[in-house]
This record gives C-alpha cells, sequence and structure tokens, in this order.
C-alpha cells in the first residue's frame, strides 16, 4: 500500500532533522542542496519507484536510481536509512574516519542503495544512460531516474550525454533537475548563465515536464508519474524540478549561503525546532 501523504509529510521532516543533525555533527557536509531536494527523494523511494527487497547493484527488475550530485549525501543517505537500505543508527557516522558514509557516495564499501560514486559533477547522467540501456538489452521493463543539480549542467559532460541519450532513444530513462538557481559561489545566473533548460532539452529531443512546486510532495509524485507514462514513445524524458535550497528552514531559504556551511549549536536547535521529531531520531 502506497504511503498517505501525511505520512510523506512526516518522513520528510524526520529527513530533515537527519540532514541537520549529520551535518552539525561533524561540522561539514552540504545542508542547503539536501534539504530542497529532501521532497524528491523521499516521493521517489517511498512512493514511486518498484524497488525489491535487499540490495543488488544489478538492479535487474527493479526501477534504479543515480545521485549525480553527490555533495547532497545527507539527503541521500538518511532517505535509504529510513527506506531500509542499512540501519539509522549508521547515519551517526556521517563524514567520520572509515565510515562507509563518506562526504561524496563511494561503492568500494559497498553501502547498500549506492550503484556509483558521485561528486565529481557531471558524470551521473551518464552512468544513468549506461544503466537504461542495459535494462533495454536484458528486456527488463523497469526505470531509471537520476538527480541532478542545475550548477551540474555547467559541466560539458552533460550535454554529451545529453545529446546521446535522445539520439539512442533512451525512453526507459528520467533525469530531475535540482533547479534551484542556486551554487556554492552564488546564482547559477551570476556564475555561469544557462538561459532556458527547457528549450535546451527540447532542443536536444527530450519530453520536457515542469514540477513548479518541486518542494510539494503530491506534485513531485504526480511529476514522477506523468514521466513514466511518457516511457516508450523513444524519448528521454527530464524534469525540471523547482526547489527551494534550504527548503524547511527559514533561516536557510532564500540565499545559497548554506550549500555547504554546518549550523552551529544555536542553529541546530532553532533549525529542528522547526521541524519536530516524528519518526524517531537515530
Amino acid at each position: 500500500m502506497k504511503p498517505t501523504t501525511q505520512q510523506l509529510t512526516d518522513f520528510t521532516t524526520q529527513v530533515r532533522r537527519d540532514i541537520l543533525r549529520m551535518v552539525h555533527a561533524v561540522n561539514s557536509g552540504h545542508p542547503g542542496g539536501s534539504l530542497g531536494c529532501a521532497e524528491f527523494l523521499v516521493a521517489l523511494y517511498q512512493s514511486v519507484m518498484e524497488r525489491k527487497e535487499g540490495f543488488e547493484m544489478d538492479g535487474k527488475d527493479e526501477d534504479i536510481f543515480f545521485l549525480s550530485n553527490g555533495h547532497i549525501s545527507p539527503v541521500f543517505y538518511s532517505v535509504l536509512a529510513r527506506s531500509g537500505y542499512f540501519p539509522v543508527s549508521e547515519l551517526a557516522t556521517f563524514r567520520k574516519i572509515n565510515t562507509r558514509l563518506q562526504g561524496h557516495p563511494t561503492t568500494h564499501d559497498h553501502l547498500p542503495g549506492v550503484r556509483m560514486a558521485s561528486g565529481s559533477l557531471g558524470q551521473g547522467l551518464s552512468v544513468a544512460i549506461g544503466a537504461a540501456q542495459a535494462k533495454k538489452l536484458n528486456k527488463d521493463n523497469k526505470f531509471v531516474f537520476a538527480l541532478l543539480g542545475d550548477g551540474e549542467l555547467q559541466e560539458g559532460q552533460n550535454w554529451e550525454a545529453i545529446m546521446y541519450a535522445s539520439a539512442k532513444k533512451v525512453d526507459n530513462l528520467i533525469a530531475a533537475i535540482d533547479l534551484n538557481g542556486k551554487q556554492i559561489d552564488g546564482s547559477t545566473d551570476e556564475v555561469l548563465p544557462m538561459g532556458s533548460l527547457k528549450a535546451k532539452f527540447e532542443a536536444f529531443g527530450w519530453n520536457v515536464l515542469e514540477v513548479k512546486e518541486g518542494n510539494n510532495l503530491e506534485a513531485i509524485i504526480a511529476g514522477l508519474n506523468e514521466a513514466k507514462s511518457l516511457s516508450g514513445k523513444e524519448k528521454p524524458t527530464v524534469i525540471l524540478l523547482y526547489t527551494e535550497m534550504g527548503n524547511g528552514v527559514d533561516f536557510m531559504m532564500h540565499t545559497h549561503a548554506w550549500h555547504g556551511k554546518a549550523p552551529n549549536n544555536e542553529q541546530l536547535e532553532n533549525a529542528l525546532a522547526q521541524n519536530p521529531e516524528t519518526l524517531g531520531d537515530y
């Protein structure tokens, strides 16, 4: 049975608490983008993706996901743990020596749920395309999902991948762009303007969907389900997800300042007060 909107909301609130506590504990990490993508990853893992019990790296006969903007690992780890991939208590080891939960996801420690090392920006879409083509070759009708940052699209490899996916009719691929308009040094328009991503993807032969309320669970689920309905029509699909960096914590929103900065003790207390515990802290 699919979870209710209230259950998803409670799950998201707890994920926000995890993100905040993880980066605070080690005084490092990336809370801004993690908070902005909490609703998306909760909707994906808890409502949309068809997943099997346990974890197998080949991902056969199930939907699979690749995180390209790997610096938002706090939200990824939280959602994976609370979706049953590994113990929630392991979140307390985030960014510590010899942990499986490094600042950017890696594969050499075989953390369940992580299918590629990411954080070197611009590479995730290429890997997702390869996985999607493998599914086609194996007569596997499940989906491949990928999440990219908008600033990450300033990396040229993405555009080779975008061109390739449409040319090869990779129509079991659904990419989402975290379109918050911010990156570590300021707004994306200040750093390197990209113009209309909608027009660009359309020109490259993709289906383009827009979720204007990218922090609204119901809107995200509707967008993802619409994207799935476009499968088999010989075009990859991208969802432009308009999010707010730092969503759910008032002093972290509407600024790029919290891209890669941890809250101090007082700020953590303030942020947690805005997100009361719902499922139990680790």
